[in-house]
């Protein structure tokens, strides 16, 4: 399975929205410049992202986007399918009921087992996605990076941040 890089730049921008104080925003340039993206492709990503009630834009000279629940509330497979859509991984089209070993349509009773297999797989990566959030990524996070990066990203969201209106 291959994700798109989407999916990176969509969770590193919920990441770093999440660490931003309560009535803060970011640009979308701002969250482009900060991983040296382009702003156009993540705008794309930001969309999806707002369609999926994952972040919120706010309009205006202060705004920018902003998550729309707490870091904890928020899982990776949210932004994940945000990003990527729910359609599954792998499509059984049952290739095995075609050319010339296949047989009369009553054979195929069970369901494919590679079907079943590649099935119970995704269902155990969704569910790993499920019940991580962003809150547990801000933790590890916090406890893998260096004390002077963290300082650095907390100087550098600071002087891009925006103070928005609050939620009504």
């Amino acid at each position: 399975m291959k994700l798109s890089e989407g999916v990176e730049w969509g969770l590193h921008a919920v990441l770093l929205l999440a660490g931003l104080p309560p009535g803060a925003t970011l640009p979308a340039r701002a969250l482009a410049e900060c991983y040296a993206l382009s702003e156009t492709y993540l705008s794309k990503h930001l969309q999806a992202l707002t369609n999926a009630g994952i972040i919120e834009s706010v309009p205006g000279p202060r705004g920018g986007y902003r998550l729309t629940r707490a870091p904890r509330e928020i899982t990776l497979l949210e932004v994940v399918e945000a990003i990527e859509g729910r359609e599954p991984a792998f499509r059984c089209t049952e290739i095995r009921q075609q050319g010339p070993l296949a047989m009369e349509p009553q054979a195929y009773r069970l369901p494919c087992a590679i079907h079943v297999a590649m099935a119970r797989a995704e269902r155990a990566w969704r569910e790993a996605l499920r019940v991580q959030t962003l809150a547990d990524i801000l933790t590890a996070y916090t406890r893998s990076v260096a004390p002077e990066q963290q300082r650095r990203g907390e100087q550098w969201v600071a002087e891009h941040m925006r103070l928005a209106p609050q939620k009504s």
